[in-house]
């Protein structure tokens, strides 16, 4: 359990594949090998994901990004959502400090929030800013979102569940990846599964990490920060 969460994810992802940088390779062959990078939740501005393991493949980007961006991104998960990827209960994490995350009542409080966020960085001039990232059954805002993600490219990016309008990624049950290239391209072809169990307990552990380090903040002020 005390191995990083990102080098269970490297192994998963590209077995046989050493995560760590081997230089001065004796084989010239070795740089015709295709290298796939670590999974990055930021590496599409939308990312649609259907099939039996689109739910798994969004926890699994839900926890890179408070893991290893907590410092510089904010996860924004509507409550519906956070009881389905990770089980939480309709009470818990409500603190409002919660490192790194960020969960609304529901998409519609979700998507006003960033909503307003991101007009008042613009209002402001803000170019330096924690990057956002929304988890979601996109429901019947699709339009909405893509609106959001067309205003502000590089400042708010979407892993989307449901009716995607959008280009999607197909997640197999054995989570092989397929699809479009433009969403495909952007992950690993093979994907860890992981239950809502797992992501629950690794959730928990993730935000415990990085409590005592954290900077003080509030999701009701602005998450901007002044260039």
């Amino acid at each position: 359990m005390c191995y990083p969460f990102r080098h269970r994810l490297y192994t998963a992802a590209n077995p046989g594949l050493s995560p760590l940088p081997v230089p001065n390779p004796p084989d010239p062959q070795a740089a015709n090998v295709t290298y796939r990078p670590l999974l990055d939740p930021f590496g599409a501005a939308a990312r649609g994901l259907s099939g039996p393991g689109a739910t798994s493949t969004a926890r699994v980007l839900a926890l890179t990004a408070l893991d290893e961006h907590a410092d510089d991104s904010l996860v924004v998960v509507p409550r519906p959502d956070a009881i389905t990827l990770f089980g939480l209960a309709e009470d818990e994490l409500l603190d409002d400090d919660t490192a790194g995350l960020f969960i609304p009542g529901n998409l519609d409080a979700a998507l006003a929030y960033l909503e307003t966020e991101l007009a008042i960085r613009e209002r402001s001039g803000v170019t330096h800013a924690r990057r956002l990232l929304l988890v979601a059954d996109c429901s019947q805002e699709a339009d909405r979102i893509a609106m959001l993600l067309k205003r502000h490219p590089n400042a708010v990016f979407a892993v989307l569940l449901g009716q995607w309008t959008g280009d999607r990624a197909m997640v197999d049950d054995q989570g092989i990846v397929q699809g479009p290239p433009a969403v495909a391209s952007t992950l690993p072809p093979h994907l860890p599964a992981m239950s809502r169990t797992e992501a629950r307990d690794r959730l928990l552990g993730t935000l415990a990490r990085h409590q005592d380090t954290r900077k003080p903040s509030s999701r009701r002020r602005s998450t901007s920060r002044r260039n």
